[in-house]
């Protein structure tokens, strides 16, 4: 299925399909492609919809967890989307969470897969090393089990991002934001059905992780992924989409 990126507003989107609404959240070096393997084995039995954060784009003073919730909240409205599942990879996993507690009414049910909100080792945690492609590619690699996951595109990719000064301030901030906002006390609080996909060998947010959700959240369900770090979705599609597949068919 061919992937059509959307503006209206200040908005760019993936809205695809028909049916109970997904909105996917991506990380802080995500982008809308990291939810193409999701996109195309569900676009057909849901409406997909993918907003691109506005991470690099907004000004340094906003920067900040509570911004991209807005934004989202806004998204929201411009889409006029009543009840959906919210599915969040890293930081959109944490910005989903913040967004489920502002807004139970909104939200049928949530997967998680690698999420910050307790605690996670990021790249965004010092000013990135502007001009050296080798650190980026070690970085970028670092958040994948199999470093060839991590094809040359995708660290040209972020390799153009941290190019920016501006680009890296506004990194260092949401990194540090996200820092700051720790869930704990507030995530017992969510009693939507939430699936937790975990990578058995995430570096960025380790196991220990997903068991504190799994302990916080009182409707949770954790699944492990074996040879799997950060993203699951990109690295381990199959398995990531299976369990997926399995919590929306049993929950929606």
């Amino acid at each position: 299925m061919g992937i059509e990126i959307k503006e209206a507003g200040n908005y760019r989107y993936i809205d695809q399909g028909e049916g109970e609404a997904l909105v996917l959240l991506h990380g802080l070096f995500g982008a809308l492609s990291n939810w193409g393997s999701v996109v195309n084995k569900f676009g057909q039995r849901y409406r997909i919809i993918v907003p691109m954060m506005p991470i690099y784009d907004m000004p340094l003073r906003k920067a900040g967890l509570e911004t991209l919730v807005k934004f989202i909240e806004g998204f929201v409205e411009m889409m006029d989307l009543d009840k959906f599942t919210v599915i969040g990879n890293s930081l959109g996993g944490h910005v989903g969470l913040m967004y489920t507690l502002k807004h139970p009414e909104r939200v049928k049910a949530m997967a998680l897969t690698g999420s910050s909100g307790l605690f996670e080792n990021a790249l965004g945690g010092s000013f990135p090393k502007r001009g050296s492609y080798e650190y980026i590619k070690e970085r970028v690699e670092y958040t994948f089990f199999d470093p060839k996951v991590a094809t040359k595109e995708y660290v040209d990719e972020v390799f153009n991002i941290t190019k920016s000064i501006p680009k890296c301030m506004n990194i260092v901030a949401i990194a540090k934001s996200a820092q700051r906002h720790n869930l704990s006390k507030e995530i017992p609080n969510i009693t939507c059905p939430t699936l937790l996909i975990w990578g058995l060998n995430d570096t960025i947010t380790p196991p220990a992780v997903a068991h504190e959700f799994n302990h916080l959240l009182p409707n949770s369900t954790l699944r492990f992924i074996d040879k799997c770090c950060h993203a699951p979705m990109m690295e381990r599609p199959d398995d990531f989409n299976s369990h997926l597949d399995e919590f929306l068919e049993k929950t929606l």
